[in-house]
């Protein structure tokens, strides 16, 4: 009885990571590093563009700014890519929204630009680090739940053999 408490514990946990992890998975715009001091640079790749198409746009939105940057190149791993220099950046978390060549949105992703030698200013994530996060919270808190579940029962367990 124990044994099949838990394995529907882990099916609970398996099935909500599994609902929740492929936004994040299938992200078709990518920003590496998720963060960056100022004067820093990252590439933004959109994975999913045919180079042949023409180039990509990403437009770059944030606490200063509203800017479309080109790409320059096609990605080693597929789609194009542009490197983008961060000084003058304010600090904070920035959207880059890519558009392929043929005018098909390639999806979005999201950088922080950080203090020189400090700490984060926000949430990075080149795959759209929402989702991530909201997966990993659900799978631990799936964890916690079936961890209190078995612990209360086997409690009661104990109680009840020794009354």
């Amino acid at each position: 009885m124990k044994a099949q408490r838990v394995l529907v514990s882990a099916a609970v946990g398996v099935g909500l990571g599994t609902l929740l992890l492929p936004g994040a998975a299938l992200a078709d715009t990518t920003v590496s590093p998720a963060s960056t001091p100022v004067g820093g640079t990252v590439v933004l790749t959109a994975t999913t563009c045919n180079p042949k198409s023409g180039d990509a746009l990403f437009r770059v939105t944030g606490p200063d700014r509203d800017q479309n940057v080109r790409s320059t190149t096609a990605a080693a791993g597929g789609g194009l890519s542009a490197e983008l220099f961060t000084a003058g950046f304010t600090l904070g978390t920035y959207t880059v929204a890519a558009t392929c060549g043929d005018g098909s949105a390639a999806g979005s992703a999201t950088f922080a630009v950080t203090p020189i030698g400090g700490a984060p200013a926000g949430a990075g994530g080149g795959t759209g680090g929402g989702g991530s996060v909201a997966a990993g919270a659900a799978l631990l808190g799936s964890a916690a739940g079936g961890a209190l579940i078995l612990a209360r029962r086997r409690r009661h367990a104990v109680v009840a053999a020794t009354a």
